[in-house]
């Protein structure tokens, strides 16, 4: 998703004077619509499990209140903020967001397809496409998820698998060292299951855009750099959770 700013002074001529006449009213317009930026990031992850490099995380640094939109591709493919094709067939993610880095990150909102706020966010797809699980078609698994007036600050982004929730997001108040919900099994492959018969076999392929509404500074820092941080702090569950898309 890209956010647009373009403005055209209605009636203008193009002679100098009367450009002149127009111009305090478009330097008020250009203070209300700052610039805005598109972040798109693509990559592998090692395994489904909360091992080092098994979840991506972004950081995004903003000087001035502003939004976030995050929009993610790698499940069912389509062409991302940088005009890139990408290809279905990616995990199928969880996308939050958390306000500062490390272990004292607040959680602010995040969903996945097997969570309950995840028909709230509707318009994952498009952009994203839809995929057949199993004999089941007309499915969509991509996070759409916009944030609107954002104080100034650092913020982290969280990218993991659908069955890799952090613990956060269950607690009233949570933050991101406090653990995840390891649904995955632990090992490759990824797996997406519409029910007991109609599974997909996934790749670890992801894709996500950073958008925002001014001129934040959006790093990846180097795979399994936060993972490292929070070994010790996971709270892991052996068993295969299937999803229900009913």
């Amino acid at each position: 998703m890209k956010f647009s700013n373009g403005t055209t002074a209605p009636g203008a001529s193009s002679g100098p004077r009367s450009f002149l006449r127009f111009l305090p009213a478009l330097l008020l317009l250009a203070g209300l619509c700052p610039a805005s930026t598109n972040n798109s990031f693509t990559g592998t992850l090692t395994s489904p499990d909360t091992d080092p490099g098994d979840i991506a995380f972004f950081t995004v640094s903003i000087a001035v209140p502003e939004n976030i939109a995050l929009q993610t591709y790698g499940f069912g493919g389509g062409v991302n903020g940088a005009g890139n094709t990408i290809s279905a067939g990616g995990f199928d993610p969880f996308v939050g967001l958390f306000e500062g880095t490390g272990a004292t990150a607040l959680f602010l909102d995040g969903t996945a397809d097997n969570l309950s706020n995840y028909m709230s966010e509707p318009s994952a797809c498009p952009p994203a496409g839809l995929v057949t699980i199993g004999s089941v078609s007309g499915q969509c698994g991509d996070v759409n998820l916009e944030f609107t007036g954002l104080a100034a600050g650092t913020y982290t982004v969280l990218l993991s698998d659908a069955d890799l929730v952090p613990s956060a997001v269950y607690e009233t108040v949570g933050y991101l060292g406090d653990g995840f919900s390891d649904l995955t099994g632990g090992a490759l492959p990824f797996q997406t299951c519409y029910d007991l018969s109609d599974c997909n076999t996934d790749t670890p392929q992801f894709a996500i855009d950073i958008a925002t509404s001014g001129d934040a500074v959006v790093t990846a820092p180097e795979p399994g750099t936060y993972g490292m941080v929070l070994l010790g702090l996971v709270a892991a569950a052996s068993i295969k959770k299937y999803r229900s898309w009913e």
